[in-house]
């Protein structure tokens, strides 16, 4: 297996993370496509992480001017695909079939090893449906790396928070060696 992998980075105050893991995988020579939500746009920029990774970032399921990297291309460049922050609602839309957007479809198009690195606040999380929906996944073959339990964006402290970087990075590369 190579080293390409897909990032998808979800809205949620977390994702500003996701600036150290698209660093963190250049430092060990990965070649990382980004996907940002609509959402995440909101809390990181396309140009940090298109800085950090050395590619342009997707943040539309139809840009004009890349068309060609549709979501068959950008599944197709993949050897992994990482989703962090991963929302309860990108959980719920995979473990229900929507594919709604470009990080949704080209989650749905690939064939290889997913993961999921949840971070929200510790009542969503720990809801019912969003269970259901983390053991649907696990079901179907999605791997998740759970959040750890520290400071929540509300102030409070519980269990929520995106997983270490480190401990992301490590658990990428164990997946990867075992494919």
């Amino acid at each position: 297996m190579g080293k390409n992998i897909v990032v998808g980075v979800c809205g949620s105050i977390a994702a500003y993370k996701s600036a150290g893991i698209v660093r963190e995988l250049k430092q060990r020579h990965w070649d990382v496509q980004v996907i940002l939500t609509k959402e995440a746009t909101y809390f990181i920029t396309p140009l940090t992480l298109s800085v950090l990774s050395g590619r342009p970032v997707y943040t539309e399921m139809f840009e004009i001017d890349n068309f060609k990297e549709d979501h068959i291309s950008v599944s197709e460049f993949a050897d992994i695909i990482l989703v962090a922050p991963a929302t309860a609602n990108i959980i719920g839309k995979i473990a229900s079939g929507i594919c709604d957007d470009l990080l949704t479809c080209v989650i749905f198009a690939f064939k290889g090893p997913v993961i999921f690195a949840p971070a929200m606040n510790e009542n969503m999380w720990t809801n019912p449906i969003v269970e259901e929906n983390v053991e649907k996944l696990k079901k179907n073959g999605y791997y998740i790396i759970p959040p750890e339990k520290g400071f929540l964006a509300s102030g409070k402290v519980g269990i929520g928070r995106l997983a270490e970087i480190s401990k992301i990075i490590s658990f990428v590369e164990e997946k990867t060696k075992e494919k």
